[in-house]
């Protein structure tokens, strides 16, 4: 009986501790985006960016639905929206640094672009917008990263 007691006080013990860890989850600002899209694919892409870019700085929820994917509607909340209203920068102009596609969770591959601001002559650049496109334009995912 002592020894399952024992047993028993030491596995309290260490879910205890196991209890009060604390992860620390870091995101790296580089997504892999492998093969370089096409001019024409990126210009296609692009230009859904600046009318998403134009809907956030109007707060124009409408044409914001328009333009992203089914696949998030569901997700993509107010609360969101004017996260990411804050999170871009409108006064910038931005430009397109890096494409190409990107593998997600559930195993498909889609056209990503990142951005930088064209007034950040710094090589990575210090902020980076990347955004997940589907194959027909929608937006799956906007992701601004800023230095600190």
């Amino acid at each position: 009986m002592k020894k399952l007691l024992l047993i028993l006080a030491v596995s309290v013990y260490q879910l205890s501790f196991s209890q009060n860890s604390k992860i620390k989850i870091v995101e790296s600002k580089e997504i892999q985006l492998t093969s370089e899209l096409s001019k024409d694919k990126i210009e296609f892409y692009d230009k859904i960016f600046l009318k998403f870019v134009d809907a956030l700085k109007n707060s124009d929820k409408q044409a914001i639905n328009a333009l992203i994917s089914d696949k998030v509607k569901d997700v993509v909340t107010d609360n969101i929206v004017q996260k990411l209203s804050v999170g871009i920068n409108f006064e910038r102009k931005t430009t397109v640094y890096k494409s190409g596609y990107q593998k997600l969770l559930d195993n498909e591959t889609y056209p990503g672009i990142q951005y930088k601001y064209a007034d950040d002559h710094s090589s990575p650049p210090r902020d980076i917008i990347t955004v997940i496109f589907e194959n027909d334009g929608k937006i799956l995912g906007v992701k601004p990263y800023y230095s600190e």
